[in-house]
């Protein structure tokens, strides 16, 4: 029987953190979560369920985070214009 990688926990709790507390860390699980498919992929094996739960925590987050930069920006940009 083949093993599996072993950072699945880790991704799920990145994404999880992610989203509960520092959303660059989205960033981390998604990426982590990408490489740890990949992984399971060559070694022809099933990701983990809390791997891939992790990913989508992750992208949740990711999306979170542009989401609130550009509404900061359009923020900026709109008060910037009401004070002149």
């Amino acid at each position: 029987m083949n093993q599996k990688p072993e950072n699945a926990t880790t991704i799920f709790i990145l994404g999880l953190l992610g989203i509960l507390l520092c959303q660059i860390l989205g960033i981390i699980a998604w990426v982590q979560g990408n490489t740890y498919l990949q992984k399971c992929r060559t070694m022809g094996v099933e990701p983990e369920s809390t791997a891939i739960a992790g990913r989508i925590l992750g992208i949740i987050s990711t999306i979170l985070l542009i989401a609130s930069i550009t509404v900061g920006i359009f923020m900026g940009v709109i008060s910037g214009l009401t004070n002149h």
